[in-house]
């Protein structure tokens, strides 16, 4: 199931930025009611006004450079459901959504389920491993890279390879501050940016051989979630407290573009955790399915 070639560096001068279609939920019942991760502190209140503010200038950023936004309507007793990529997963006609670890966040994988099967999916399935999409799958050029540890079951990867026909790589987290996939990894265009502590040595060393000229993000950018980005194939959209992240990504030929969402961060989630995107088939992918 897993594959272990690696693709040829793209020459930096030559990215551009790819239309993508993006899911969001506005953050109108987000708050901190109960602690799940280690970034939770229920005793830290959470100005609404300034989340919804912070969530509104990601969308803004995301349309502004040419991508599609869809907006789910929020539900009220899920203030967690603004982390829209832990919703599911969606590639090409196929959507599989969500099925939560934590019974407080239980309803959204119906909530995310609902707004996919209104979608034109020719496929939408209930998962029936524990995962939390995006959270812990990363849909890279040329396979699937899959978080587990802390929220995704083992069992979840090949439940995903199998349901979408595409080769998934099983990644272990160690550190419960990088909970989800998305919390240490993101996905850039022919490479990866990552924090190789987050990681069992084995996983480490598995992401060193497939990405050997991948971005290794310092502790200081890994503990602001500057991780938790998003890329178009030229613009990444990121915590803008990442700053040596940002300047290695602008030495390779991208674009970082910095977003404030401390609010977010809060509850242990950034640009990333809310965003879900519906993912193209790509051929490089589908080319190498077992």
């Amino acid at each position: 199931m897993t594959s272990v070639a690696t693709l040829p560096a793209r020459d930096p001068a030559a990215r551009r930025p790819v239309p993508r279609r993006y899911l969001m939920c506005r953050p109108d019942h987000f708050d901190v009611t109960y602690a799940i991760n280690p970034w939770m502190d229920t005793a830290d209140p959470v100005n609404r006004t300034r989340a919804l503010a912070q969530w509104e200038a990601l969308r803004v950023a995301y349309e502004g450079r040419g991508h599609r936004v869809d907006v789910i309507e929020p539900v009220a007793g899920l203030p967690d459901m603004v982390f829209a990529a832990n919703g599911g997963l969606a590639i090409g006609e196929r959507a599989l959504s969500a099925r939560f670890a934590n019974p407080e966040r239980a309803q959204e994988g119906p909530a995310y389920h609902g707004w996919m099967a209104a979608q034109c999916f020719t496929s939408v399935a209930r998962a029936r491993e524990t995962n939390e999409g995006e959270g812990d799958f990363a849909i890279a050029p040329d396979r699937i890279l899959a978080g587990t540890g802390f929220r995704s079951a083992r069992g979840a990867h090949q439940e995903v390879a199998e349901y979408f026909g595409l080769p998934v790589v099983s990644l272990d987290l160690v550190d419960p501050r990088f909970y989800h996939l998305d919390t240490a990894l993101m996905v850039l265009d022919d490479t990866i940016a990552y924090y190789p502590a987050a990681f069992s040595g084995t996983s480490a060393r598995l992401l060193a051989s497939l990405y050997p000229d991948a971005i290794i993000a310092t502790e200081a950018d890994a503990n602001v979630l500057g991780l938790n980005g998003v890329c178009d194939g030229y613009h990444v959209f990121l915590s803008d407290r990442a700053v040596d992240l940002a300047a290695q990504l602008r030495a390779r030929g991208y674009e970082p573009v910095g977003i404030d969402l401390s609010e977010l961060l809060k509850s242990g989630g950034s640009v990333k955790c809310c965003t879900m995107e519906w993912h193209s088939v790509r051929t490089a992918v589908a080319s190498e399915t077992d």
